[in-house]
């Protein structure tokens, strides 16, 4: 194709891309009143982001990976907009298969439209506006032309995921990562003064795993080799673990994570530790309560761990994991088919926290719940623990997974601000393996403006636009700042 040809082509595809309906997302999304408006244009837009919660690839961000075309750094692991796709009856061809990334693309521009009052719909032209500059509603008529267009800017240096960061004014990204890794990108990141700051989570998962004993021995064996620890005993489980916490600490580690469904509690002792470990090391199957027991134990010495680092801890509790058998042989894990759980939590929760701060060696810590009948024990549970010693110690954290959307966030909200204090928290992350997921804390941020601004036309809150001005700053970024210390 000539030159001249060529710019005729691109001319008439932004042509039929913009002959599409314009886009909702306006300056003043979600912003009900013009109070909504002040606070969020003059406090939270601009203010960086601290994202520090997120599953993005760290040899992505130090590699300033160029992704080719939207599909790639779009619909490529995002379990939400694939359930979504086989709600519509969309084979799975289109969604994790063998089809090409343009029909695959043009198969989830044709399901957007049928997305309205789901999150996705917000997210999908929200993202599309921030990253790529197109306010028009994204359709099968259009797919060609944004395909297109976003693959064109995808190949710019501002589009690398370094330069997607960026766009976001992403100040610190967190990555979530296993105790065996050896965190060779964020070295690479702090020697190369990449931007943003890339620091390590550590999630020990694996490491109190103890369902299936021939996995976990496979593990135990990685594990051995990272830390340099012989693991034949309990005791020596729990030293590799010590050597992985502060080896991720002397690279910039300060959190860890957990994914439960729920934390447990025995008085210790209740089953004995190292004969546990025994019955593992000869891949002899554990007993429900003894699994329970494992996991305790592990826990309340990593959390010891924690305390000692000065570490911040986060619980993801209550999720309900791989509930299609048949997908998870056909898929693999992490591809769609989790839900809310229905787990018990307040008893438990209340005695594992409350044991390790019997002997002061509770740190900071950060609870999650997928479950929102469980978002006024959470709330509650805070304020147990919250001893003098650190503003906001304990957090109740924001709406996660599928609480991750204006209702769910404007609930977690709500129970926060009337059973604890809304000014101490630390504010929204992405818990996102997407780059092009940012824009969730402008969603937050607009949310929580929009609340506070109905309170005060409600009369229930003065119209004092520096002081709550204030408030909205320090949950959309300094509140984190200060708790983190990044």
């Amino acid at each position: 194709m000539s030159q001249n040809s060529n710019t005729n082509h691109l001319k008439n595809m932004h042509n039929r891309l913009y002959d599409s309906p314009k886009s909702f997302i306006t300056d003043d999304f979600l912003l009900q009143n013009d109070f909504a408006k002040k606070l969020y244009h003059n406090f939270a837009k601009n203010l960086p982001i601290i994202d520090y919660h997120c599953h993005l690839s760290p040899q992505d961000i130090t590699d300033n990976t160029q992704f080719e075309n939207c599909s790639q750094v779009w619909l490529a692991g995002d379990h939400y907009k694939w359930r979504a796709m086989r709600t519509l009856g969309i084979d799975e061809r289109f969604i994790t298969g063998t089809a090409s990334d343009a029909d695959k693309f043009a198969t989830w521009a044709e399901s957007v439209p049928y997305t309205v009052r789901n999150p996705l719909y917000h997210w999908t032209h929200l993202e599309l506006e921030r990253y790529f500059k197109i306010d028009r509603l994204l359709n099968k008529e259009n797919a060609h032309e944004v395909y297109e267009h976003t693959a064109a800017m995808l190949q710019q240096s501002t589009h690398s995921t370094q330069g997607l960061l960026k766009l976001m004014n992403v100040e610190v990204v967190c990555t979530t990562d296993d105790p065996i890794d050896s965190l060779e990108h964020h070295q690479k990141a702090k020697k190369e003064s990449i931007h943003p700051k890339l620091l390590p989570t550590f999630r020990p998962d694996k490491a109190y795993a103890v369902e299936n004993p021939t996995t976990y021995l496979d593990y135990l064996e990685k594990l051995c080799d990272s830390s340099g620890v012989s693991i034949d005993s309990y005791q020596d489980l729990i030293n590799a673990l010590n050597d992985r916490v502060v080896y991720f600490n002397k690279h910039g580690g300060r959190l860890s994570d957990h994914g439960l469904e729920q934390l447990y509690y025995f008085e210790l002792g209740a089953y004995n530790i190292e004969g546990l470990f025994k019955k593992l090391r000869n891949k002899t199957q554990l007993e429900p309560e003894e699994i329970n027991y494992f996991k305790f134990e592990t826990l309340l010495h990593l959390c010891k761990m924690y305390h000692t680092q000065g570490w911040t801890q986060q619980f993801h509790l209550g999720a309900l994991r791989n509930t299609n058998q048949r997908m998870l042989s056909q898929l693999g894990p992490d591809t769609g088919f989790d839900s809310i759980g229905d787990f018990s939590q307040a008893v438990a929760l209340s005695k594992f926290l409350n044991i390790l701060d019997s002997t002061n060696q509770l740190t900071k810590t950060i609870l999650y719940n997928l479950n929102p009948s469980d978002n006024e024990v959470m709330a509650t549970m805070i304020g147990n623990f919250n001893d003098g010693s650190v503003k906001g110690k304990i957090q109740y954290g924001s709406g996660w997974w599928f609480l991750d959307q204006k209702d769910g966030m404007e609930k977690q909200i709500n129970a926060l601000s009337n059973l604890g204090l809304l000014s101490c928290f630390v504010g929204m992350l992405t818990d996102s393996r997407s780059f092009l997921s940012f824009p969730r804390h402008e969603y937050f941020r607009r949310i929580l403006c929009n609340l506070i601004a109905k309170d005060v036309e409600n009369g229930e809150l003065p119209e004092d636009e520096a002081w709550l001005g204030k408030i909205v700053s320090d949950i959309s970024y300094h509140n984190a700042k200060e708790y983190f210390k990044f």
